[in-house]
């Protein structure tokens, strides 16, 4: 309003020579009618996001000037960088091709209008091209751990983030890609899964040299796919199936960590563009220690039987039918779970973003205290854990 009186009180007085002189010889002016509008300017380097006007001072209702389509948003990961983005004030182009409700939790994240849920459909370019046509920034967080008769690994884990890059590429004005592989990706890994992660990286990089990659190690927050699983089971059965004897390193990663190490390269100068991360916790557990730590945080006694792969991966594309999805283990995840995987010591790491990864025992667990049989109150020690038999 104010902007719009100053401006109408300027054209008057240029319509009005004589009377402009009469008057500021009367009435000086205020500076703040002699000067056109401030426009305010990015402080932003050049490179990473690139120029973009920020207004505000940083919170949900600011403007980052950041407009990203995040691939991948009603997933485990992408909520919590959905969450990132919107609080900084970034606008969030919510791609989903499932039911109208699976991105309700997203909206609440950010202001009015900030988080912008489109329906798409992954097999169809003109398709992905319309979600992307507004954003300056692509993040790739589509995974899939196990294949579908619709699905394979190949194609959601590979092709479809080769055709991201392919359009973000011809797209013109997308300033950052991101994509989100696995710390095991590699092309002589025994499972498909993440030789299909390796390949997706091989082709992003060929596509777009300056793309980044992150890699995290298994990921544990309130909705993973290890812990609860494995809790939901053990309480379930009072046994958990162990693959091998359980000597498998990993170096799993709360989720929160992930999520800000994303937004931490986002934000930077452009040093982490081209690079390739390695995200693992500070901690080393074997698959046997990890086990342990869930069944002492749900008060159950371990108890361990060897794994067997259900016989769903040999009947997925021989029945007429489609097949439940795997409730604990399939093969893939089995064989992936036989090498160790474990940062790399020279590879680029949180401490290289500026991030301190949280220890897995204490908050990022906590939540399995739900599956306690007394309750979340249940037991204030280890030693008050009670043997199924006795209930």
């Amino acid at each position: 309003m104010q902007g719009c009186s100053r401006r109408s009180w300027q054209q008057f007085l240029q319509s009005s020579p004589a009377l402009s002189a009469s008057l500021k010889s009367v009435h000086p002016l205020p500076a703040v009618y002699e000067t056109h509008d401030v426009r305010y300017s990015s402080d932003i380097a050049v490179k990473g996001v690139g120029h973009l006007v920020r207004k505000g001072t940083g919170g949900r209702s600011s403007v980052s000037g950041i407009v990203a389509t995040v691939f991948g948003a009603t997933g485990f990961l992408g909520r919590y960088v959905v969450q990132q983005l919107a609080k900084m004030g970034s606008q969030v182009l919510v791609p989903f091709r499932g039911s109208e409700d699976s991105h309700r939790h997203l909206k609440l994240m950010g202001d009015l209008g900030q988080i912008v849920p489109m329906k798409y459909n992954p097999r169809d370019e003109d398709s992905i091209k319309a979600v992307m046509a507004k954003a300056n920034v692509v993040l790739n967080l589509i995974g899939r751990d196990h294949e579908t008769r619709n699905f394979s690994f190949e194609e959601v884990n590979h092709a479809m983030a080769e055709q991201l890059a392919m359009i973000a590429k011809e797209h013109g004005g997308i300033m950052r890609f991101i994509q989100v592989s696995c710390l095991g990706a590699s092309s002589t890994s025994p499972s498909k899964m993440w030789r299909a992660k390796a390949a997706a990286e091989e082709a992003i990089l060929r596509e777009l040299p300056e793309a980044t990659i992150m890699k995290p190690g298994v990921m544990i927050g309130t909705e993973d796919r290890i812990l609860n699983k494995w809790a939901h089971f053990g309480k379930k059965w009072s046994f958990l199936p162990l693959i091998g004897d359980g000597s498998t390193k990993i170096q799993p990663v709360y989720v929160v960590d992930v999520a800000a190490a994303i937004i931490a390269a986002l934000k930077d100068d452009g040093s982490s563009m081209g690079k390739v991360y390695e995200l693992g916790g500070p901690d080393v557990f074997t698959v046997h220690e990890l086990a342990d730590l869930m069944f002492d945080t749900i008060r159950e006694w371990p108890r361990y039987v060897k794994a067997l792969a259900s016989p769903r991966e040999f009947l997925l594309n021989k029945v007429p039918f489609p097949l439940p999805t795997p409730n604990i283990f399939n093969l893939d995840e089995i064989n992936s779970l036989t090498v160790d995987t474990v940062v790399s010591e020279n590879a680029l790491k949180f401490a290289d973003l500026g991030v301190v990864p949280h220890k897995l025992k204490g908050y990022p667990i906590e939540f399995l205290t739900s599956y306690r049989k007394g309750g979340p109150a249940f037991g204030s020690t280890i030693s008050e854990k009670l043997r199924s038999s006795e209930f």
